[in-house]
């Protein structure tokens, strides 16, 4: 899978002083979401996000949100998927600290690599399941055909014989 293409603010440039704040809106490009072996795609693939930046003592505190809509499989027949979310993350990022809960892996000197942070950030708000409908049937297992607005019958195959019990159709029973 491609990474999230690089979209970097240097956070040098805020010129933020303790204390101080600033809110931003820029289009990031989302790459591809891979999950189950499918693909999912954010439209537009750019979404305008806003990002909240604040200087305190010791680093930076951000905070992003965006509405994103996905679009892929369903994941239980195949179907198109289409669903909307509203992303929200939070970041922290002390830099006079050895404790990795307080550094951002999305900080590296001095800029921060949104595009990865927006893409992980949605990915993570992703339901566990990406269906087409709530009630999604999914597939037939004998015959592939999604279920969903199938007639019952059409579905009532007949089942094979396990070879294992392939003996018991010749006892004679009276």
């Amino acid at each position: 899978m491609p990474g999230a293409p690089e979209t970097v603010l240097d956070i040098s440039r805020l010129n933020l002083s303790p204390g101080d704040g600033r809110r931003l809106e820029l289009p990031v490009e989302l790459a591809p979401f891979e999950l189950g072996g499918q693909t999912y795609l954010a439209v537009p693939p750019a979404p305008t996000l806003r990002l909240e930046a604040s200087r305190h003592s010791s680093g930076f505190a951000f905070k992003l949100t965006f509405p994103v809509h996905v679009e892929g499989p369903c994941m239980r027949c195949l179907e198109p998927a289409a669903l909307d979310l509203e992303v929200e993350a939070r970041e922290i990022d002390q830099t006079d600290t050895t404790d990795t809960d307080l550094r951002s892996p999305y900080v590296r000197d001095d800029e921060l690599d949104i595009g990865r942070w927006a893409h992980d950030a949605v990915m993570l708000a992703l339901p566990a399941r990406i269906l087409c409908r709530p009630d999604c049937l999914g597939l037939c297992p004998d015959c592939g055909e999604p279920l969903n607005d199938a007639d019952p019958a059409a579905h009532d195959h007949e089942r094979p014989i396990d070879p294992r019990w392939s003996a018991l159709k010749d006892l004679k029973l009276e």
